[in-house]
């Protein structure tokens, strides 16, 4: 049985949700990092980086939540991991898009817009990063026009691991009014219900 480690305020949701999609069973370790909980021996022994999430499967030990996901929905296939060499390929690719063209941005929003107090935020480095995040955004809003998913006719996990990184988005203040094929699909991805399930644990 895989376990993940990390608690619902890090990327190891990201990998939960996918647990979730795929119905595999978990064993869950709710690893605080804000307390220090991952500079521990125990844990640096497992993952000597010390940051979270990190995956026990077997002998297989992994870090990196959208690394993470493409192994379990390679491994434990219910429809998450396309069908074809290409589409596999465009899983890998879109993940890549996600994790090097949108996440910088992403985060640097929800830190000075939702995580850090109130009084310390900075709004024109929000601001900076929503500029920059933009064409990204309209780039994939392009793609999307006409189409329910990444790839193909069907929920793979090319959508739940772009939706992890942008799904901030919709919480951040973000003005996603110019990519209407965006915001339609990023509710309807981030509402799913192993997401909701994901979020809750």
């Amino acid at each position: 049985m895989p376990t993940i480690y990390g608690n619902a305020r890090s990327r190891a949701t990201r990998c939960v949700w996918a647990l979730n999609e795929l119905g595999v069973d978990y064993d869950r370790v709710k690893l605080d990092h804000v307390a220090g909980e991952n500079k521990t021996p125990e844990y640096l022994a497992l993952n000597p980086s010390g940051k979270v999430p990190t995956l026990v499967d077997g002998d297989v030990v992994m870090s990196e939540s959208l690394a993470i996901n493409l192994y379990l929905a390679r491994k434990y296939d219910n429809g998450l991991w396309p069908s074809s060499e290409a589409d596999r390929a465009r899983a890998e690719q879109w993940t890549m898009w996600a994790a090097a063209e949108a996440e910088p941005h992403t985060v640097t929003i929800a830190i000075e817009r939702m995580f850090k107090p109130e009084d310390a935020r900075d709004e024109a480095k929000a601001k900076a990063a929503e500029e920059s995040l933009a064409p990204r955004l309209a780039y994939i809003d392009s793609y999307l026009e006409g189409r329910d998913h990444l790839i193909g006719d069907q929920f793979t996990i090319a959508d739940l691991n772009v939706a992890c990184v942008l799904a901030s988005v919709l919480v951040t203040d973000v003005d996603l009014t110019p990519c209407p094929n965006l915001a339609r699909w990023l509710t309807a991805t981030a509402t799913r219900d192993a997401c909701a399930k994901a979020r809750e644990e």
